[in-house]
């Protein structure tokens, strides 16, 4: 009788045993007497053919004692397989592969383990935070994460370099969505538990199975069986092939971070000096539009004018692909973005950008946050309601939204003065300034794009590379998106050789452009 044959049994067995018992603690323990049992009588089959009529007549053989053995203590008792059974010494060494094998196999089908094993290794929660969640002892807690650690003896070397240590993953969105982060929110909260994290971490290079991941991530495979459900709903995973899964975005590693170290400044080296002439032309001639300037100096103006000049640049000139999103389960278009980098090397996406418009509001403004900029502080962009009053403000000084108000000076995107009145702490253009500025962006970055766009496409021809292919539409999203983020390596070679000046402490880089008139 071979591993292979007996192992197919195990379901059925356990199977038998949820039919035969009060709770899912017997089902287990029933289910491992049967097994057991089969192990150190196989030898006496003479006979293979007959061996699972045999089997069933052991398995009901088993059933009479054990229901004799558990009588009025059928819900209070807990299974451990013993360390030593008495029989042990006679079949071990015969059979050690065997019995190794299935005592791992059986011992992963029990919840009351595999509830205590996520808990504390995945979700990091402590031993008195698992009893508050479970309502059991805090007792019970220790004594069953002890039993489990037994009971996963075999798989533990490899827990240590795994379960014992669960990689951190940070998860975000990109696209569109009608999400306002509180009462609908963000796709991400469904899939941020930490076993889920990591089933997307050790699926994103190459493809695996639920077996797969239960050995990496040291856990059962009915538990891994559910994370990869609830994922392949909100399609953050897909299945390649029957029965393998592979992660649906993009998680940025350090590796595309080292990929832009290397190579992103070198790319533009041979006409930085003249992109760096046309960002000070454009920061000396947009200084002379009266827009609202929020009371920001002009050296912080000049990193806004510069991410605004090339996003105009990447909207007029940037030839490369983005793929439309495809409608997500909740009927969005967005996808999904990880982050595992350690912080060391530049980020890949270089410049980030959040947009929000208050279209369905008041009409006509919208919002943009810009990001990962050298020098420049993250703020999150501005929800419809608050571009309202802020938009408000701006036209009259007051808003009738108190309660948004409210909220927009907590966030810092109003201030309210000692004399009662408010002020906005973004910069805004009209739509006829915002036309303007793009007159002069075109003006002086116009000649400059024809090999700056040579520069940035072989560039991003190894770039692209380092994407897993089944994530093309990702890949070829982020490396247009390269044509305005070489900014921020321009940015930084201006810093470091003086040639720009680095912002104010706690500078952020957004601004309120109007967009239509009423």
């Amino acid at each position: 009788m071979n591993i292979e044959r007996l192992e197919s049994y195990i379901e059925k067995v356990y199977g038998y045993a949820v039919n035969n018992t009060y709770s899912r603690e017997e089902a287990d323990e029933l289910s491992q007497e049967i097994l057991f049992t089969v192990i150190r009588e196989l030898p006496k089959l003479k006979d293979d053919s007959k061996f699972e009529p045999w089997l069933w007549g052991v398995a009901r053989n088993v059933t009479k004692s054990f229901r004799r053995h558990m009588g009025k203590q059928r819900a209070m008792y807990s299974y451990d397989v013993p360390e030593n059974l008495s029989y042990e010494d006679q079949y071990f060494d015969e059979q050690e592969e065997l019995y190794d094998f299935l005592r791992t196999k059986i011992a992963m089908l029990s919840s009351i383990y595999r509830d205590i094993v996520i808990l504390y290794y995945y979700d990091g929660l402590s031993t008195k935070q698992i009893s508050e969640k479970l309502h059991i002892s805090e007792g019970t807690v220790t004594w069953r994460l002890f039993e489990a650690r037994k009971k996963i003896k075999k798989e533990c070397d490899e827990m240590n370099e795994t379960a014992l240590r669960p990689v951190k993953l940070r998860l975000d969105i990109y696209g569109n969505g009608n999400y306002n982060g509180k009462t609908i929110p963000f796709p991400t909260v469904y899939i941020n538990d930490a076993l889920s994290q990591n089933i997307l971490y050790y699926c994103y290079e190459e493809a695996c199975s639920v077996e797969e991941l239960a050995k990496t991530c040291g856990v059962p495979a009915y538990y891994v069986e559910e994370r990869v459900d609830n994922l392949l709903k909100r399609d953050a995973l897909i299945e390649v092939t029957k029965g393998k899964y592979q992660t649906d975005f993009v998680i940025w590693s350090d590796k595309y971070g080292i990929y832009c170290e290397e190579n992103a400044e070198k790319a533009l080296l041979p006409i930085m000096d003249k992109l760096l002439e046309a960002l000070g032309n454009i920061a000396r001639d947009a200084a002379r539009i009266d827009f609202y300037r929020a009371e920001k100096c002009e050296t912080d103006l000049y990193y806004l004018y510069g991410v605004m000049a090339f996003s105009y640049a990447s909207q007029h000139y940037c030839k490369l692909p983005y793929p439309r999103f495809k409608e997500k389960y909740d009927g969005n278009r967005f996808c999904y973005i990880g982050n595992m980098e350690t912080g060391k090397h530049h980020r890949p996406i270089l410049v980030g950008e959040q947009h929000c418009s208050n279209s369905g509001s008041r009409g006509g403004y919208s919002h943009t946050a810009y990001h990962s900029i050298s020098g420049i502080t993250f703020r999150e962009m501005m929800y419809d309601n608050y571009i309202n009053v802020c938009e408000d403000i701006l036209r009259s000084g007051s808003s009738e939204d108190k309660e948004s108000l409210a909220n927009a000076i907590q966030d810092g995107y109003i201030v309210k003065k000692q004399d009662g009145s408010f002020f906005v702490t973004v910069p805004s253009f009209t739509k006829e300034q915002k036309e303007e500025f793009d007159r002069i962006a075109e003006k002086y970055l116009a000649p400059l794009m024809p090999m700056y766009s040579e520069m940035v496409n072989k560039f991003i021809a190894g770039y692209k590379k380092l994407f897993p292919q089944h994530l093309n539409d990702d890949a070829d999203r982020f490396c247009q998106s390269m044509f305005r983020g070489m900014y921020s390596v321009i940015i930084e070679y201006g810093q470091r050789t003086g040639a720009v000046e680095m912002p104010s402490p706690n500078c952020h880089c957004d601004v309120m452009i109007q967009f239509k008139t009423h």
